[in-house]
């Protein structure tokens, strides 16, 4: 089992250092960090849980957890997978504390120093995907507060991401929407924001595999952007689709699909209209039984609010690393007949 002057001899600091990186025990200069963190990792090096896990209750250990807002329901699920790790957190002494922000890097940031006054020891974020956001995390970083993002990625020093494999996601939409239909196919985009990774990711994955495998569908340019909000994208969809009446399959990113659907019914287009979307909360169940929505991806909601936590509480009580770095969960499409 490798050992603190292991790791301090391949690394070229002293074993003080290894302990304060290793422990959370002051500044380190990022790089001296980032490199005892990969060799640890590489020796598979475990310390003593039983002192960790001692000295971690002594602490008192507080993470955060930034999400966005709960109106999209699949925040919902997410949600419910952190209060059921933090139930069983608070038996260490350890507390939860939850953010709910919308789409805007400013609240996000102000969320982040907020609960950095608090005294966070970790952070699980879905980062809006913004230079200052990124900035933050690795700010974070450099104080030794580690971070998972959940749900969506961004380039920053984060220790880990969790969630979907969001172009390979998009990629499985275009399949079952190419698979799905015949003819001359003409879709439109509804997304939730041009501002977080993974909503870009899935039209980005989308559109290369539609490019490369199904000429008979055309994406049209205008993509509507509802930002996860139900009446936003009732009102907007209507208006792409009065205005776009060759329309006839929808390609739903994120939320929304609720009120995009009702639109879709206003006007009388069910019988014309092959809808895809993504996860498996009560009202996209609802337009599967009747025929509305075609198919729909699920990304597992539950895990993404419950593993970041985990992976974190790990981290910081018994100085465990995450075996990965993308920590993707598994997906599974759902029709009518396999609800």
């Amino acid at each position: 089992m490798a050992t603190m002057k292991e790791i301090a001899a391949l690394s070229g600091v002293s074993r003080g250092t290894v302990d304060r990186v290793l422990n959370h025990r002051g500044s380190v200069n990022p790089d001296t960090a980032a490199r005892v963190l990969e060799i640890a990792r590489k020796l598979n090096y475990q310390p003593n849980k039983a002192g960790l896990m001692l000295a971690a209750q002594k602490r008192n250990l507080k993470i955060g957890v930034i999400l966005f807002q709960d109106s999209n329901p699949f925040f919902q699920e997410v949600l419910k997978g952190v209060h059921a790790k933090a139930d069983e957190l608070s038996g260490y002494n350890c507390q939860v504390l939850v953010r709910q922000v919308s789409f805007d890097e400013y609240c996000q940031k102000n969320a982040i120093e907020e609960l950095e006054r608090e005294g966070i020891h970790g952070l699980a974020i879905s980062p809006f995907n913004a230079p200052s956001i990124a900035a933050e995390i690795n700010r974070l970083y450099d104080r030794g507060i580690p971070v998972i993002t959940t749900n969506t990625d961004i380039s920053s020093k984060r220790l880990a991401y969790v969630g979907s494999n969001y172009f390979l996601s998009g990629q499985t939409a275009a399949g079952l929407l190419g698979r799905m239909t015949f003819g001359n196919v003409i879709v439109g985009i509804i997304t939730g924001s041009s501002h977080i990774l993974c909503h870009t990711d899935r039209i980005a994955g989308f559109r290369e595999t539609i490019e490369n495998y199904y000429p008979h569908v055309q994406i049209i340019d205008d993509i509507v952007e509802n930002h996860d909000n139900e009446e936003e994208s009732y009102r907007k969809v209507k208006e792409l689709l009065q205005n776009h009446p060759e329309l006839n399959a929808l390609y739903f990113t994120a939320a929304g699909v609720y009120g995009g659907c009702r639109a879709v019914l206003a006007l009388g287009l069910c019988e014309k209209i092959k809808i895809f979307t993504y996860d498996n909360v009560a009202t996209t169940r609802e337009l599967i039984c009747q025929g509305i929505i075609t198919a729909t991806i699920c990304q597992q909601p539950f895990q993404q609010g419950y593993r970041p936590l985990e992976l974190l509480s790990r981290y910081l009580l018994e100085g465990i690393l995450p075996e990965e770095e993308f920590l993707y969960v598994p997906t599974d499409i759902r029709i009518r007949e396999n609800l």
